[in-house]
């Protein structure tokens, strides 16, 4: 069964961005992003794939992403409908309309969905995108979270979870650090929280 993968910016005190949904105080040095670019390729969307040399890259971790309204936003407000036009996307929202044929709108609960994408034959991943309440919903869901960590406190913001109280155990299984004092942790759920899942 493929995994859904949390993949996710974050700063010192645990913000996605801040109370205007702010990300330009996230930092990113040219080492760390050239890493980036080379280990998660399938992250990046489509518009910067091709002006980084990306536009043709095969997939290589993920072949879905699963996002919130607010995640989507930012690239509606560019005029972009298919932020991610190398992977099949699907927006949780009740509130948003169906505006490009190749992204779903779905007003559903998501973790029958996610269930759903997992239990597909597939090699690839399911990219989450974000945010924070879809992160807090499909908890249950996620298998591993790759955080990345930027030197830097927000102050306030929208966490990673806004969910319930909800303590659940990760095994922290890589980090690489970078010049700059940005970091890259993965973790893994443990065997155990699966079962409870």
């Amino acid at each position: 069964m493929r995994e859904l993968v949390y993949y996710i910016a974050i700063s010192i005190d645990g913000y996605i961005a801040g109370p205007a949904d702010e990300i330009d105080f996230f930092h990113s040095p040219d080492e760390y992003m050239a890493h980036m670019l080379a280990a998660y390729p399938d992250t990046i969307p489509s518009h910067i794939r091709s002006q980084v040399g990306l536009a043709d890259a095969p997939l290589k971790t993920f072949d879905t992403v699963v996002m919130g309204r607010r995640t989507y936003e930012p690239a509606l407000a560019e005029g972009i409908t298919n932020p991610y036009s190398h992977l099949r996307q699907i927006v949780f929202s009740r509130s948003l309309q169906q505006l490009d044929p190749a992204v779903d709108v779905v007003a559903q609960d998501p973790v029958p969905v996610v269930r759903s994408l997992k239990s597909e034959n597939s090699a690839l991943d399911i990219y989450l995108a974000g945010g924070g309440e879809l992160a807090a919903a499909l908890l249950p869901e996620i298998d591993r979270i790759i955080v990345k960590q930027y030197p830097v406190v927000a102050g306030a913001g929208r966490p990673a979870f806004a969910g319930a109280f909800s303590p659940t155990l990760f095994d922290l299984e890589d980090v690489s650090r970078f010049d700059g004092g940005n970091a890259i942790m993965t973790y893994t759920r443990r065997p155990d929280q699966k079962e409870q899942a």
